[in-house]
C-alpha cells in the first residue's frame, strides 16, 4: 500500500474515532437519566408510607386523616391555609370581602381552572357544591354539618345562600355571623369537586375523585396503596414537582420506618417517638417535626351504663396514669391533656387543673356510684398508629392495668379501621380510643364539633348532651370580639371538664422520617399536607 493511501487510512481512523469521542462525551454518566437541560428525564415518584389506608376519596364524606393526606392534593378549597399555620390565604377564590355585618361573603375566583375531567371551574360548580353538601345527611357529610350548623331545612343551618354572580363571583349570605366562616371554608372537607363527576357517579364518587388539584387520582387498591399522578394541565404550570405520589399502607411503625432505611418508600408519617435518634442518626435520613395541634382520647359513651352516671366518668379519669403513658410512648414529645384543645389554640382554659392520677379516689367514686365492686366493659383500641397515638394497643394495655387497679375489668377489642369509625359514631362502643388533629386552628373546630350535641351521630362520638353548653358554644360562634369569644369557651371548658364526658390523654407532636434528598416538605398542623412543591434534590 503507498504511503499515500496509508496516510488517508490514518486520517479516516481518526476521523471514526473522534466522532465516537464526542458521541460519548454528549452523554452523562448517568445514561439516559439526564435530558438536554441537565433534568432527571426519569419520572420523579414519591413513596409516601403511613399508618392505614384511606376511607374515602370524597373529602366531604371523610372524617378521618388517611383520607385528607390524599384529598389535600387531588382536591382545592376556595382559601388556603399557610404552609405550616392555619393563616387564610388564596386558593381557588383570589379575593374575599366580608360585609361590615358579617352576614355576607363574596368571593373572586380563580380564572383559567380546570377540573380533571375537562369541565370548567366557575362560580356554578361552587354553588352545586355547597347545594350537594346542604341536601344531604350527617351520614353522607359529617363535617357539614358539624362546622355549619346542620343542613338546609336545619333552623341552626348557619348558610342561608350560596349565589353565583357572573362566571367568577360567588356570594354567601349567612343567617347570623359566624367568627371561623373564613376558616371553615379553607378546610380539606369543603374542597370544590367537579359537578359532572359527583352527579355522574354518586355514591361511588369516593372511589373515582376528580378536583382540581395538582394531581389527578389514577388507581386505589384496597389497603394497599393509592397513586396519583401529575396534573399536566395544573393552572400553575410550576406545579407540581412530582410525576406521581403511592401513598402506601404500613400499619406498623417499626415496619414502616425500617421501610424507609431499605429505600422502599421515601416519606415515612407516623414515627414512633422512640425511634427519633434512630432517624438523626441516620446521614441518609432526617427528621420531620409537624406542629402540634391535636388532643388524644378516651371517650366514654355518655348514653351507655354505666357511663351515663358523672361519678363513673370521673372516677375513670382519676384511674389512668397520663404520666406514665406519656413516659413509656411518646419520650417526651407531648405533654398530659386536661382539656379536649391543645393549648396552642386561643381560648385554650389553663386554670382548670385536671384530673389527677388517684386510684384511691377513683375507686371512691366507684362506691359512690353503688359500684364499689367494679364492673365489666369493653374498651376499643385503635387498629391504626395515629399522631395523637403511635400505638393504640399497647396504650390501652396501660389502660386496662390502670381501669383493673380500680376493679373494672376491661375487655380490650378493636375492628378494620373503618369498622371501628362508624360503629364507634354509631354510639356501639362501651369506651374507645380515639383523637383529633385540628383543622383550622379554631377552638369551635374541638369543642362545638367534638362535643356539642348538634354533632352526636357525627364527630361527638361520646354522645354528650348539655344544653348549656351548646348555647355557650353557638354564642361563642357568633361572637366577633376574640377575647369575649375566648371567655365563652373558657367556660364551656369548665363545664366539660366538670362532667367528664372523655379523658383526654396527650397532646403530641408528630413526627414523621424522609430521605435526605427529599426537599419542600412542610408538615402542615391539619396533618394534611399539600405535596404540590415537595421535590427531590
Amino acid at each position: 500500500m503507498s504511503k499515500k493511501k496509508l496516510w488517508l487510512l490514518a486520517v479516516l481512523v481518526m476521523l471514526v474515532f473522534s466522532t465516537i469521542l464526542a458521541a460519548c462525551s454528549s452523554d452523562s454518566s448517568d445514561g439516559d437519566k439526564d435530558g438536554e437541560d441537565g433534568e432527571s428525564s426519569e419520572p420523579k415518584i414519591l413513596v409516601f408510607g403511613r399508618g392505614g389506608d384511606s376511607v374515602s376519596l370524597d373529602p366531604a364524606r371523610a372524617t378521618d386523616g388517611e383520607s385528607f393526606k390524599v384529598t389535600q392534593n387531588l382536591f382545592e378549597t376556595l382559601l388556603n391555609f399557610g404552609e405550616q399555620d392555619t393563616t387564610i390565604n388564596e386558593g381557588l377564590a383570589t379575593k374575599w370581602e366580608p360585609s361590615e355585618d358579617g352576614l355576607t361573603y363574596t368571593f373572586t375566583l380563580r380564572e383559567g381552572v380546570k377540573f380533571h375531567d375537562g369541565t370548567d371551574f366557575n362560580a356554578e360548580a361552587v354553588v352545586k357544591n355547597f347545594e350537594r353538601w346542604s341536601s344531604g345527611t350527617e351520614d353522607q357529610f359529617p363535617y357539614y354539618a358539624s362546622m355549619f350548623g346542620g343542613f338546609k331545612d336545619d333552623e341552626s343551618h348557619v348558610i342561608k345562600s350560596v349565589t353565583a354572580e357572573g362566571d367568577y363571583t360567588v356570594i354567601f349570605e349567612l343567617k347570623r355571623p359566624q367568627s371561623p366562616f373564613l376558616k371553615n371554608i379553607a378546610m380539606s372537607p369543603f374542597a370544590i369537586a367537579s359537578p359532572t363527576a359527583f352527579e355522574e357517579s354518586g355514591d361511588k364518587f369516593g372511589d373515582n375523585p376528580v378536583g382540581t388539584g395538582p394531581f389527578t387520582f389514577a388507581e386505589w387498591k384496597k389497603n394497599d396503596s393509592i397513586t396519583i399522578d401529575k396534573n399536566a394541565d395544573y393552572w400553575d404550570q410550576e406545579l407540581p414537582k412530582l410525576d406521581k405520589v403511592i401513598f402506601r399502607a404500613i400499619p406498623d411503625n417499626s415496619a414502616r420506618l425500617n421501610a424507609l432505611s431499605t429505600g422502599e418508600i421515601d416519606l415515612a408519617d407516623g414515627v414512633n417517638p422512640t425511634d427519633s435518634k434512630t432517624v438523626t442518626d441516620n446521614a441518609k435520613l432526617q427528621l420531620f417535626e409537624r406542629p402540634s395541634m391535636n388532643v388524644g382520647y378516651l371517650g366514654l359513651t355518655n348514653t351507655r351504663p354505666p357511663f351515663d352516671d358523672v361519678k363513673v366518668r370521673q372516677a375513670v379519669n382519676h384511674a389512668i396514669d397520663k404520666q406514665s403513658i406519656i413516659d413509656a410512648f411518646f419520650n417526651g414529645g407531648a405533654e398530659i391533656a386536661k382539656n379536649p384543645m391543645p393549648p396552642s389554640i386561643s381560648g385554650y382554659n389553663d386554670d382548670i387543673a385536671g384530673y389527677e392520677y388517684d386510684p384511691e379516689k377513683a375507686k371512691a367514686l366507684l362506691k359512690e356510684a353503688g359500684l364499689e365492686d367494679g364492673f365489666e366493659m369493653e374498651l376499643w383500641a385503635m387498629p391504626v398508629p395515629r399522631p395523637y397515638m403511635p400505638d393504640g394497643t399497647k396504650v390501652a394495655e396501660v389502660i386496662q392495668k390502670n381501669l383493673a387497679d380500680i376493679g373494672i375489668k376491661a375487655k380490650i377489642v378493636s375492628y378494620e379501621w373503618a369498622t371501628y369509625l362508624e360503629k364507634t359514631k354509631n354510639g356501639e362502643a362501651d369506651a374507645f380510643m380515639l383523637g383529633w388533629t385540628g383543622d383550622n386552628g379554631d377552638a369551635d373546630n374541638f369543642l362545638y364539633t367534638l362535643l356539642d350535641k348538634d354533632n352526636i351521630g357525627s364527630n361527638n362520638y361520646a354522645y354528650y348532651s348539655n344544653d348549656e353548653v351548646h348555647e355557650i358554644l353557638i354564642a361563642a360562634q357568633s361572637e366577633v370580639d376574640e377575647d369575649k369569644r375566648n371567655e365563652l369557651y373558657a367556660q364551656a371548658q369548665e363545664i366539660i371538664f366538670e362532667e367528664a364526658p372523655w379523658v383526654p390523654l396527650a397532646h403530641s407532636t408528630p413526627l414523621l422520617a424522609g430521605t435526605a434528598d427529599l426537599v419542600n416538605f412542610t408538615p402542615h398542623p391539619t396533618g394534611s399536607d399539600r405535596l404540590n412543591k415537595v421535590d427531590f434534590k
